[in-house]
C-alpha cells in the first residue's frame, strides 16, 4: 500500500492517518483535548505565576535592601516588657559599619479624625514618636505634602502612615488640615507612601520625639531602632546590637532582619503554589481518561476500517501506531492550547501586578511533555485492543 515499506508507515502518512478521527470526529476530539488543556493551563499558570511573583519579590528585596535590621525591647526576667535605654540610636550609631539609624517610639495616644468619634473606634491606628530621617532608613517616600522637619518636630504636626490615611479618609493634604491626637488637634504635614519593610510604619501617626514628649506625655524611650549597616556585614552588624544597643541587660533586646519575612513570604508562595500545581495535575490525569474513553470508542466506531486495512495489508503494528500516535496527537494538542492558555494568563496576571512576566522552561516544556505522556498512556490499550481484531471478525461485526 502507499506509504509503506516491510509493513512500516512514514511518517507524514502516520500524521495524515492518525489526524483522520481527529478531522472526522471534531466535537469529540475538541471535548477530550479541553480536559488536557484544562490540566496543562493550570499546571502553566500556576508555575509562571509563582516564578513572576518570586521575581517580583526578589526584585522589591533588591530594592530595600537585605541590610536593614529592626531593634526592639523584650521582656525582662520578670516576665515585664522592658525598655531600650535612650541613648540605644546613639549608642548602635557608634558600630563602625552601621550607615544609618533612625527610631521611633511608641505613645500611648488614639488619633481620629475628629474629637467626636467615639474612643473605641481607634481603627487599629497608633501613634508614634519618630526621627526626622525615618523615610529614608525605610527607603520609602512622602505621597502627599512634606515629612517632618526640625521645626515642625517640635509643634503638634503629625505625618500619616498609607494605612493610617485611609483608614482616617484622608487622601489628599489640605492647608490647616487636622486630626484629632491624644486629644487635642495636631495638623497634617503628609501622607507616606506603603512601605513594605515596616508595615507598622504605614498603620501609624508619626509625630517629632520634642512634640510627642511636650504635648503626648511620652516617656522617650525608643520602642524601635531602624538599623541600616554595610550589606557585607549585616551579620557581624546583628551580632552585636543586642549588646550594644542595652549593655546591662543585652537579653532584653530581640534583634530581627525584616527582609527575612519576605523571603519567608516567597517560601510560603512555593508552597502553596504546589498545591495548586497538585490540582492541574489531577485535572490533566481527569483529561487523560477523557482520552481513552475516545479512544476506546473510537475503536469501536471504527471496525470496519480497522478490518479493511488490515485486508490490504496493514500488519497489526501499523493499527497499534495509528490509533497510538492518534491519541497521542490528540493530547498534544490539548497541550498546545494548554500551554498557550496559561502563558496568557500569566502575561494578564502579572500586567495587573505590574511585574515581569516569567515562564520557565519547566512550565511549558513540562506542561507538553505531560501531555503527551498521558495521551500516550491513555491512547496504549485502546491501540493494543484494535491491533488485535482479525480482519474477518472486524469486518463481520462492522
Amino acid at each position: 500500500m502507499s506509504g509503506t515499506s516491510a509493513g512500516r508507515l512514514y511518517l507524514a502518512d502516520l500524521a495524515r492517518i492518525a489526524s483522520v478521527g481527529l478531522r472526522t470526529r471534531r466535537m469529540r476530539a475538541a471535548l477530550s483535548a479541553l480536559g488536557i488543556a484544562i490540566g496543562v493551563a493550570a499546571m502553566v499558570a500556576v508555575l509562571g505565576l509563582s516564578a513572576s511573583s518570586q521575581a517580583g519579590l526578589l526584585a522589591e528585596i533588591d530594592k530595600l535592601g537585605t541590610n536593614l535590621l529592626t531593634v526592639t525591647p523584650g521582656q525582662t526576667m520578670e516576665g515585664q516588657d522592658a525598655k531600650l535605654p535612650y541613648d540605644a540610636p546613639a549608642m548602635i550609631a557608634r558600630i563602625g559599619p552601621v550607615e544609618m539609624v533612625e527610631s521611633t517610639g511608641a505613645v500611648d495616644a488614639n488619633a481620629y479624625r475628629s474629637p467626636y468619634i467615639p474612643e473605641i473606634n481607634t481603627n487599629a491606628i497608633t501613634v508614634k514618636a519618630a526621627t526626622l530621617d525615618l523615610p529614608t532608613v525605610l527607603r520609602t517616600s512622602v505621597a502627599k505634602g512634606g515629612y517632618l522637619n526640625a521645626a515642625t518636630a517640635n509643634e503638634p504636626v503629625a505625618v500619616l502612615g498609607a494605612a493610617a490615611a485611609r483608614r482616617l479618609g484622608i487622601f489628599s493634604i489640605v492647608p490647616d488640615a487636622r486630626i484629632w491626637v491624644g486629644g487635642r488637634w495636631f495638623y497634617l504635614a503628609g501622607i507616606l507612601n506603603a512601605s513594605a519593610l515596616s508595615p507598622e510604619i504605614d498603620s501609624a501617626v508619626l509625630v517629632g520625639y520634642p512634640a510627642a514628649e511636650k504635648y503626648l506625655n511620652f516617656d522617650g524611650h525608643p520602642t524601635m531602632v531602624y538599623v541600616r549597616a554595610n550589606t557585607e556585614r549585616v551579620n557581624q552588624v546583628a551580632g552585636v546590637l543586642a549588646a550594644t544597643a542595652n549593655p546591662a541587660a543585652a537579653n532584653e533586646v530581640i534583634v530581627t532582619r525584616p527582609a527575612a519575612a519576605l523571603v519567608a513570604r516567597a517560601a510560603a508562595q512555593n508552597a502553596l503554589s504546589g498545591l495548586f500545581l497538585g490540582l492541574g495535575a489531577v485535572a490533566l490525569l481527569v483529561g487523560g481518561i477523557g482520552v481513552a474513553n475516545t479512544m476506546v470508542i473510537s475503536v469501536l466506531e471504527r471496525r470496519s476500517e480497522i478490518g479493511l486495512r488490515r485486508s490490504l495489508g496493514a500488519t497489526r503494528g501499523n493499527i497499534r501506531t495509528q490509533f497510538l500516535s492518534e491519541a497521542v496527537l490528540l493530547a498534544a494538542l490539548g497541550g498546545v492550547v494548554g500551554v498557550a492558555a496559561g502563558a496568557m494568563a500569566t502575561v494578564v496576571y502579572t500586567q495587573v501586578k505590574g511585574w515581569a512576566a516569567v515562564i520557565p522552561p519547566l512550565a511549558w516544556g513540562g506542561g507538553l511533555g505531560a501531555a503527551i505522556v498521558i495521551g500516550a498512556v491513555a491512547g496504549l490499550l485502546p491501540a493494543l485492543r484494535a491491533a488485535r481484531m482479525q480482519p474477518t471478525e472486524a469486518l463481520r461485526t462492522a
